[in-house]
């Protein structure tokens, strides 16, 4: 039987929500995908990415509190977030709300 996403270390109802919507219904789906490919299908079903909510599923996978995430290896989960951003269209938005966007300003239209 598979297990709930909110099994994973840092996740919750929310989270499993929002998988969910994405097409994820299991952590052992998440965990096959690893965090990048899970993290970019949420922002291709519309989540609006966030930093914190990116780096979370990161320590969550590894079995480590979110707190833990600091420093040099913190800088490189930002690049990581960053790139894949770059990789979700935002189409019928004008620059100004997808540069807020990009900033976890605004939410993004459903």
């Amino acid at each position: 039987m598979p297990s709930a996403v909110s099994t994973i270390p840092n996740l919750g109802p929310a989270s499993e929500a929002a998988f969910a919507r994405a097409g994820i219904e299991s952590a052992e789906e998440i965990r096959e995908m690893g965090a990048d490919a899970a993290y970019l299908r949420l922002l291709q079903a519309g989540t609006s990415p966030h930093f914190i909510g990116y780096y979370v599923l990161v320590m969550g996978l590894q079995g480590r509190p979110w707190t833990d995430c600091q420093g040099a290896e913190k800088a490189a989960l930002r690049v990581r977030f960053d790139a894949l951003k770059a990789q979700v269209k935002h189409k019928g938005r004008s620059e100004i709300e997808a540069a807020l966007d990009a900033l976890g300003v605004v939410e993004r239209r459903r």
